[in-house]
């Protein structure tokens, strides 16, 4: 039997092809910077249900857009191949054609486009205009590296600038931004918990990469992991997941006014276990469901850290 009938017999079906190529187990992590910062509102006192429900579907617009151009760019460029130990992507199965791809990632690119407009429209009006071309720049800004990160001509993904983009959009803006959305200002010290959702989530990235780290080196994908090699790779995974614990710390030990802040201590367990896997496990089917764990036990360690912070 050739490839093409394998591929046609193993294929699930096209609904939960796409529903595979979407790749739900990130979507908690999408939601996790959206939290944070809905939560730091309310804290605050600036809580707007409306702006923190667009912000979610915009970043849930956004994260799969993300997830279908990695799954075309990384079949395009090689990442994906017979190599690979993770999950067979849609596009490298032959579940989704290639071009198919290319027009879900047209689709969710107007989508996130109209969802974002939509938002700041609710969030400044036409009194902001200023303001709204800013952030509109800034959600253009996302898209464009929603695409590119492996789907571009030159994918700045293959030249181990992945974490820079994930520690900026998840963390840096995914949480000011939705912040500075309801609340029309900015709080210093927010800039704490933005922190964690940045390293947590670039701790999830590099799970990933440390598990294709064969496949991306044959393909030429400069990642981290690729860059400093196995071992070293473990190390940054462990400075990525102190990093944001002592974010957390740090900002509960400058703005402490009740015992409920130290709630996110309750999710340390599950960081402390991620770490100790990353370090032991070192076959990229043993290291795979980390990735998955990390991104739960980011948006549990933010659901705990910001009901701290209202209750």
């Amino acid at each position: 039997m050739n490839n093409t009938s394998q591929n046609i017999s193993q294929n699930p079906g096209l609904l939960k092809a796409w529903i595979s190529a979407f790749r739900p187990r990130t979507l908690p992590l999408a939601l996790s910077c959206i939290g944070m910062g809905g939560f730091m509102a309310a804290a605050n006192g600036f809580f707007n249900a409306t702006i923190a429900g667009l912000c979610v579907l915009t970043t849930l617009f956004l994260q799969i857009l993300s997830n279908l151009a990695n799954d075309y760019g990384d079949t395009k460029h090689g990442a994906d191949s017979v190599h690979r130990e993770g999950p067979m992507r849609a596009v490298q199965a032959g579940h989704i054609k290639a071009a198919h791809m290319k027009t879900g990632m047209v689709v969710f690119s107007l989508l996130s486009l109209v969802s974002g407009l939509l938002l700041l429209w609710v969030a400044f009006g036409t009194e902001g205009m200023l303001l709204f071309i800013l952030f509109l720049v800034s959600g253009l800004a996302s898209i464009w590296a929603a695409i590119n990160y492996t789907a571009g001509d030159k994918p700045y993904g293959y030249a181990g600038l992945g974490d820079i983009f994930v520690f900026v959009f998840f963390g840096l803006v995914g949480v000011l931004g939705t912040y500075y959305l309801q609340a029309q200002q900015l709080e210093l010290l927010v800039i704490l918990p933005a922190l964690v959702c940045g390293f947590f989530s670039t701790a999830v990235l590099n799970v990933n990469n440390i598990r294709d780290i064969k496949s991306d080196s044959l393909a030429g994908k400069q990642s981290i992991p690729v860059r400093l090699g196995p071992a070293k790779a473990r190390i940054y995974h462990i400075m990525l997941l102190a990093g944001g614990v002592l974010s957390a710390v740090l900002y509960v030990a400058l703005n402490f006014y009740s015992y409920w802040q130290l709630l996110f201590i309750l999710a340390l367990p599950l960081v402390f276990v991620n770490g100790v896997n990353v370090w032991r496990k070192q076959t990229s089917k043993e290291l795979d469901p980390y990735l998955k764990q990390m991104a739960i036990t980011t948006l549990l360690f933010v659901l705990l850290f910001g009901i701290g912070q209202i209750v």
